[in-house]
């Protein structure tokens, strides 16, 4: 296997650690939108659906705007706290303070609650690109590495995905006990809300402060020039118009619109598909603690034993096939009945490796797109992991932005009652729900294994691109 030299000898497990743990903001933050946010508006709050996903898809539009520009102006940010570091210290407070708002929104009528709605929607996800994109792009400057990168961004999924479910965990368990209500209870879903917006703010600067030591051995921005509307746009015209970069921005905004309709329904197939308890849907939750550790440990060997592509295709690929199993299987007749101790273990196993393989695969696609950082360098003679990863950014923001978008239309169109308790849905209407749900995943995901397919950077042509960035040639 071919060496490759690193812009940091190796990375140390201190700074895997820390560059990780700043995830946790970022999980927590995509799991409340994700998974909760559409179920607790329409069902709890009573914003009609189609109006909490077009509050997101409005904020999406923010973001297709303020995702690159965070990521250009990092990429040539100077100051003496180097490119990123910056954007990470100034976005942690007002995106917690934000967050906290938004699971406390005031008793107005529709209209107002959705202006409501969207103003914290805007801010949160604007705040969230102020950290994330220079934080997440940190990974192309920590090492050149191959499979280090892999790594790395291993780590990054771990702690978002531990950030994301010990908050699922908590407010499932914790804040919304059956006996007060369950998933209808107000008050828990706020203290929900300020537990979160601690969490994120302390994830973000100890992070910030664990890389700090860094700065200044990261890569440097391009010599101070004035701002130029025209050349701006061409610099990133030709930046963004890499192959591999396209297909893999493609490819995950694709996915993250599967994930993002399967992550919003989520809630609602397990409280009316199902017919879970909120404490049931708070311990199906816990296996996925051990999916992120799995996930950890196998992400850096596929990506050394079949190389970046072609495991996270296969593993994608076993992923979407395995998801709608249990519903198939029960429109059949051939899963365990609601109530059952049985259904509940025969989920905990199905939900357990599919979750473990989506780490997995997200894993290998994102560290994907470090590599695309000197093969593009090769070609502009400008390091731009801050719009590369800005892209990947807006693509992830898509799971809980066009994904929550198409599964409120699907959520409409089957007339989905809005604040109805378990047991309260007509069967009819939950299985209209799913004859929608499962075609559409399948649809996108398929699509996308086609778009990835394109990426075309191996070890070998990366471990080469070094060599000519190295030699000047």
């Amino acid at each position: 296997m071919p060496e490759v030299s690193s812009s940091i000898s190796r990375v140390d497990l201190p700074t895997k650690l820390f560059y990780g743990f700043g995830a946790v903001a970022n999980g927590a933050k995509a799991n409340g939108f994700s998974y909760l946010l559409l179920f607790y508006y329409s069902q709890v709050i009573g914003l009609r659906a189609d109006l909490v996903s077009l509050g997101i898809l409005i904020a999406l539009i923010f973001d297709a705007i303020s995702d690159p520009l965070v990521g250009f102006i990092s990429d040539k940010y100077h100051s003496p706290l180097g490119r990123r570091h910056p954007f990470m210290y100034v976005s942690g407070l007002p995106v917690a303070i934000a967050y906290y708002f938004m699971w406390s929104p005031p008793d107005w009528d529709q209209n107002a609650l959705f202006l409501y709605f969207v103003c914290m929607a805007v801010l949160i996800r604007t705040m969230i690109t102020l950290y994330e994109v220079p934080a997440t792009a940190l990974v192309a400057e920590l090492t050149d590495d191959y499979d280090e990168r892999t790594e790395l961004v291993s780590y990054r999924y771990f702690f978002a995905w531990w950030g994301g479910l010990t908050m699922a965990v908590l407010n499932y368990l914790v804040f919304l006990p059956e006996e007060k209500g369950g998933l209808e209870y107000v008050e828990g879903w706020t203290n929900y809300g300020l537990t979160a917006s601690i969490v994120i703010f302390f994830s973000i600067y100890v992070s910030a402060i664990g890389t700090h030591r860094h700065i200044p051995r990261l890569k440097q921005p391009p010599a101070k020039e004035s701002f130029d509307l025209q050349k701006t746009k061409l610099e990133l015209m030709e930046t963004l118009s890499n192959r591999s970069f396209f297909a893999l921005f493609l490819a995950a905004l694709l996915m993250a619109v599967a994930a993002g309709v399967s992550t919003s329904l989520s809630i609602y197939f397990s409280r009316h598909f199902w017919e879970l308890t909120s404490t049931q849907i708070g311990y199906l939750n816990i296996p996925y603690f051990f999916s992120a550790i799995i996930a950890l440990m196998l992400a850096p060997k596929v990506s050394r034993l079949l190389g970046k592509k072609m495991g996270g295709m296969t593993i994608l690929a076993a992923a979407f096939t395995l998801a709608p199993v249990p519903f198939i299987l029960r429109i059949l007749g051939w899963f365990p009945e609601n109530g059952t101790s049985e259904l509940f273990w025969a989920l905990f196993v199905f939900n357990t490796v599919e979750v473990t393989l989506v780490i997995m695969a997200s894993s290998l696609i994102a560290a994907m797109i470090a590599d695309v950082v000197e093969q593009s360098e090769l070609k502009t003679g400008r390091r731009s992991e801050g719009i590369f990863f800005a892209a990947n950014s807006f693509a992830q923001k898509a799971v809980n932005g066009l994904g929550v978008v198409v599964a409120g239309q699907i959520l409409a169109l089957v007339e989905f009652p809005t604040q109805a308790g378990l047991g309260e849905v007509p069967t009819e209407t939950v299985y209209e729900l799913t004859y929608f749900y499962i075609p559409i995943v399948f649809f996108f995901y398929l699509i996308a294994m086609a778009v990835l397919s394109l990426y075309n950077i191996t070890r070998e042509e990366h471990v080469d691109n070094l060599r000519r960035l190295s030699s000047g040639s």
